[in-house]
């Protein structure tokens, strides 16, 4: 298995999530583009990142400057209790309130807010699973 974040496991996920269509076209419906990073808590940059264009991951790969829409950051374990157990609304939020998941960029209260993002949101995080 590749290093949670790596450019394989990027690759990987990208490749599962536009299989997804809860998460891909769900995210095409509304015509979602963003560049979105994955990190760890305390360090000064996200490790991984998947540009996603019209609901689809177009590249994956590790971070290299890339200006973000979204850094999401927590600490490993949390990581792998997320990918391993999944993740639901109420556990997001929990997630969000206690600061074990840290938006570095971007609004979580707006995304939160519209249905449209926030179940593929969700689904995201299952979809890590299967990596």
């Amino acid at each position: 298995m590749a290093e949670l974040f790596s450019a394989e496991w990027m690759e990987a996920f990208g490749e599962k999530w536009n299989l997804e269509p809860e998460l891909a076209d769900a995210l095409a419906k509304i015509h979602f583009n963003s560049v979105i990073g994955y990190g760890f808590e305390g360090e000064a940059n996200p490790m991984g990142v998947i540009t996603v264009k019209d609901g689809r991951v177009v590249s994956a790969n590790t971070y290299e400057g890339q200006k973000l829409n979204w850094d999401l950051r927590a600490g490993r374990q949390d990581w792998h209790q997320w990918i391993s157990r999944g993740l639901n609304m109420m556990g997001l939020s929990m997630a969000y309130m206690t600061r074990r998941l840290q938006f570095q960029v971007g609004d979580y209260t707006a995304m939160i807010k519209d249905p449209r993002m926030a179940r593929p949101f969700v689904k995201s995080f299952s979809v890590m699973s299967k990596v």
